[in-house]
């Protein structure tokens, strides 16, 4: 499907991109007039964040599976250059708890763990481009694939529309709410109909949450206080397994799942297994010693640390968010490995940073 006329070529403001170095004006004139079948989505709306903003890195988001496809000529430069793979690698995903070998050192002063992927189905648009009847038809298959879970996984969804003072309170005070005003999700089309479509679901236990129709159509996340990564990445397997055959049952369909990119997610960031394993921690040997070199331990190590009030958020103390780098190219299994290794390195050479520091 293609428009009558490729519009001019928009100016790209992130000058540093991913995009500004793939969308040429060549690529531009073959791909502008481009429609998807899934959602109509185009490639001015997926790159709509570096024509509006100056201070992305990647710059683009796909509307539905078929964007990957309809765009290749963009995605993949793309995908390939964010993430050091090759042109022609291929993605295994390995959910297997058995094959992780040790765990967090219980001595650690590790204060939660978090695992989170995302997951979309397949026949409904991503975020950016999703329809509203789309988007609601996700919703109202999840709230019958939630009523099918059962034992630690079984609990409640709470729509966001027409949600109760009290209960959004609560979600708050459990960090578990997502909310809008974020300008990179609004600008790529993620909050159109806000609130609508979008919710919350999680256990009685508070250990395995799912947000509906935010940045991806699933967010399964399993959490928990302490540094048992063995046990959330447990939950996390059982609870995605549970899911996807729950939304197969009601459905037919099965969570996107490319041969090349693994799981399909709105932000090619995420691609693969779209994990992010977390732990917080406190490493004060390693603050005294100064961020720069935590920073550079890290890089060698393939994990990332973040100040703990998340992404943007400034530092608070002593204590990092501390998870996997990669998405795409490892499977899941590797990722959480590393990060367990990661996390034991960083915690016996903060020891002894802090007897060299007098702590």
């Amino acid at each position: 499907q293609r428009t009558k006329m490729a519009d001019s070529m928009p100016e790209i403001k992130s000058k540093h991109s991913l995009v500004a170095k793939y969308v040429t004006q060549p690529i531009w004139e073959k791909l502008s007039g481009v429609v998807t079948k899934t959602a109509g989505f185009t490639l001015a709306k997926a790159i709509a964040c570096a024509t509006e903003y100056d201070d992305q890195h990647c710059g683009i988001y796909a509307g539905d599976w078929d964007s990957y496809k309809d765009f290749a000529d963009v995605f993949d430069p793309i995908i390939q250059d964010y993430h050091g793979i090759s042109a022609d690698a291929v993605h295994e995903s390995d959910m297997d708890v058995s094959k992780i070998q040790g765990n967090i050192d219980p001595a650690a002063p590790v204060k939660s763990t978090r695992i989170r992927v995302g997951r979309n189905i397949d026949g409904f648009g991503l975020s950016p481009g999703i329809t509203k009847d789309q988007r609601l038809g996700v919703e109202g298959l999840m709230k019958k694939a939630f009523a099918n879970l059962t034992g630690d996984l079984a609990g409640t969804y709470y729509p966001l529309t027409g949600m109760e003072e009290a209960v959004r309170q609560q979600l708050v005070d459990d960090h578990f709410l997502f909310v809008s005003g974020d300008k990179n999700l609004i600008t790529a089309g993620m909050e159109r109909d806000w609130p609508e479509g979008r919710g919350i679901f999680h256990n009685k236990d508070k250990t395995f949450l799912t947000w509906v129709n935010e940045e991806d159509q699933l967010r399964i996340i399993s959490m928990q206080m302490g540094g048992d990564v063995r046990a959330v990445f447990d939950r996390l397997a059982r609870g995605i397994q549970a899911v996807g055959e729950s939304v197969k049952k009601e459905s037919g369909k099965d969570f996107m799942l490319d041969p090349k990119y693994g799981f399909i997610h709105s932000c090619p960031t995420n691609l693969g297994t779209g994990m992010r394993a977390s732990v917080h921690v406190d490493l004060p040997g390693y603050t005294k010693e100064g961020l720069d070199v935590l920073k550079k331990r890290c890089e060698e190590l393939k994990v990332q640390p973040r100040g703990t009030r998340g992404e943007s958020g400034g530092q608070t103390g002593v204590t990092y968010d501390i998870s996997n780098k990669h998405r795409l190219g490892y499977s899941e299994v590797q990722l959480v490995q590393c990060m367990i290794d990661g996390v034991n390195t960083l915690y016996k050479e903060d020891l002894e940073l802090q007897k060299k520091h007098g702590l």
